[in-house]
């Protein structure tokens, strides 16, 4: 239970890399920019919103550094387009304490999102429109007061914005949000929003899926070793595994988020409902 401080230079690399992107978008032709925002752009966006989860769980500079990391995920989230990064923080840190908690837990769908997308048309619609209903289920299940970090957030990304849209233009915005939006929706990384907590199998909450996206994803496959031990980064989690192989070798696993995507159209049993909900009892302390 330490710092990754490797991570603080990933997520420079990345933030150059797509700093290098918007730039070179800006004279291509529109076909080549909708190409490079899903087969590029894509990929860099997620996997900076799974560094934004690392960097959540105070993983970059630890937890004695608590405001260093806050400052640093307003870094990180400037490539993405759109402010993210102190929100999740706040909701995230509920979808571990209280995980499943009715009214608490945004990370549950809504019923009404278990009630309509419950064929497979609108399965498949459910998985593009992910990023969306990600972003308005909080505002449905479990507002909150805005907080003066969320405004800096989105100030800087105003800013940021803005001067990528002075710099170079619209085709290096759109490239921007269209790799946000296509990358947490139909792609293969967005497999994990599914394969994490969706109950494929009756009695089983958690998977984990051990399969070469961990290489993308900062390890957040490592499903089950990351709520029992939230405080590890992801960098070590394959070593919990490894040390603790008794307790995880035997649980149900995934080795493919394509496959996931697919079960989970496919099978009719299946639904944005196939998630353990609970009652939550006693004192409830949210961020």
């Amino acid at each position: 239970m330490k710092p990754d401080y490797n991570l603080i230079w990933v997520v420079v690399l990345m933030v150059l890399a797509q700093l290098t992107a918007f730039y070179l978008v800006k004279d291509l032709d529109w076909k080549w920019v909708v190409f490079w925002a899903y087969v590029f752009g894509s990929c860099i966006s997620h996997s900076m919103t799974l560094a934004i989860h690392e960097i959540s769980h105070n993983s970059a500079f630890g937890n004695c550094k608590a405001m260093w990391n806050r400052w640093f995920g307003i870094f990180a989230n400037l490539p993405l387009g759109l402010p993210y990064s102190i929100s999740f923080k706040r909701y995230h840190m509920d979808h571990h304490r209280y995980l499943g908690g009715d009214g608490i837990d945004v990370d549950i769908p809504t019923n009404f999102e278990g009630w309509f997308f419950c064929t497979r048309f609108r399965k498949f619609i459910w998985i593009v429109l992910q990023p969306f209903f990600y972003a308005i289920r909080p505002l449905c299940i479990n507002p909150k007061p805005i907080s003066r970090l969320e405004i800096i957030n989105l100030l800087a990304q105003l800013a940021f914005d803005v001067a990528i849209y002075y710099l170079w233009g619209v085709k290096s915005i759109f490239y921007m949000l269209a790799g946000s939006v296509l990358g947490l929706g139909l792609h293969p990384i967005s497999g994990h929003f599914i394969a994490e907590h969706y109950m494929f199998l009756k009695g089983h909450e958690t998977y984990s899926y051990y399969g070469p996206l961990n290489l993308l994803t900062f390890n957040v496959g490592y499903h089950n070793e990351h709520h029992d031990f939230p405080n590890i980064p992801g960098k070590s989690l394959p070593l919990v595994k490894k040390i603790a192989a008794e307790y995880y070798d035997n649980l149900p696993q995934y080795n493919s988020w394509i496959k996931v995507l697919y079960d989970f159209v496919m099978d009719d049993t299946i639904s944005p409902y196939s998630r353990m909900k609970r009652q939550l009892k006693g004192e409830v302390k949210q961020d």
